[in-house]
């Protein structure tokens, strides 16, 4: 099975994520640090709608550029998550099975 994932490894969740795909056997990983090559906003809005999740759940509202969306329509959240990836919450798993933001990260097992 193929899985990707949306990763940060600054981010202790995203590397616990990130340490549960590579235990998995017959995984197939594709790992795509974001901050430095980020998803399109048509890209976002597609896992968002696979993981079946608002697109506002998918923001890291403790950054400081999320404060300014406060307000923002869906289209506004993903230019600015496509603009700036640090505003996007992480780390995002894709399976064929669905998307999971794996937060906590044992929910990427849903979809393995």
């Amino acid at each position: 099975m193929k899985a990707t994932i949306w990763h940060n490894p600054r981010c202790s969740k995203s590397r616990e994520a990130l340490a549960i795909l590579r235990e998995t056997p017959g995984i197939e990983l594709q790992v795509i640090e974001y901050l430095s090559t980020p998803p399109t906003a048509a890209v976002l809005a597609s896992l968002y709608a696979r993981a079946e999740m608002s697109v506002r759940d998918g923001l890291r509202k403790a950054e400081p550029g999320a404060k300014a969306l406060a307000g923002a329509g869906d289209e506004a959240i993903l230019a600015a998550m496509a603009d700036d990836p640090i505003l996007i919450e992480r780390p995002l798993v894709e399976t064929a099975k669905g998307v999971r933001l794996a937060r906590p990260p044992e929910r990427v097992r849903e979809i393995l």
